[in-house]
């Protein structure tokens, strides 16, 4: 046997090496960045619901019965997560979907929202994966990230 022949039937092993290691080192790498983008995005959906149980539970004047509730402060409420969630979170889908629930728990029972009074703020978004969504088979194409928070009112 030929001392060049060995080198010859060798060729394109370094081609079929890379493209095994550049597809799992690509597939690792994306991973991470999109599982770091969700991460961010929860945290993000964390700040925006403080920030509307915040506005919920800032002092107001006058009576604020509970009945008047969905049309009055829900609103602002509403207001106040979507537009941090507009401010900061990552969505290449457009605006972002959030699902938001308002809860108050009256404690002392007279239908008014009065301080000492508990304020639920919870917001689901569908976080739909920007890079691996093929990749996702167990997952889906849809993770639906959540928080809540809970204020007491002042």
């Amino acid at each position: 046997m030929k001392p060049g022949r060995s080198l010859h039937r060798q060729k394109g092993s370094e081609l079929v090496e890379f493209a095994i290691s550049a597809t799992l080192l690509f597939l690792l790498l994306f991973g991470i960045i999109e599982f770091s983008v969700a991460l961010f995005d929860k945290a993000t959906l964390t700040n925006a619901t403080r920030e509307g149980a915040r506005e919920g539970i800032l002092f107001r004047t006058g009576d604020r019965a509970l009945a008047d509730m969905p049309t009055t402060e829900d609103v602002l409420i509403t207001q106040a997560i979507e537009g941090y969630a507009d401010s900061y979170l990552i969505s290449l889908g457009g605006p972002a979907e959030l699902a938001v629930d308002i809860q108050r728990n009256d404690r002392n029972g007279n239908g008014n929202f009065d301080a000492g009074d508990d304020l639920t703020v919870s917001v689901d978004y569908p976080y739909q994966f920007l890079v691996l969504p093929g990749f996702m088979v167990g997952l889906g194409d849809v993770l639906t990230l959540s928080s809540t928070t809970v204020m007491r009112a002042e």
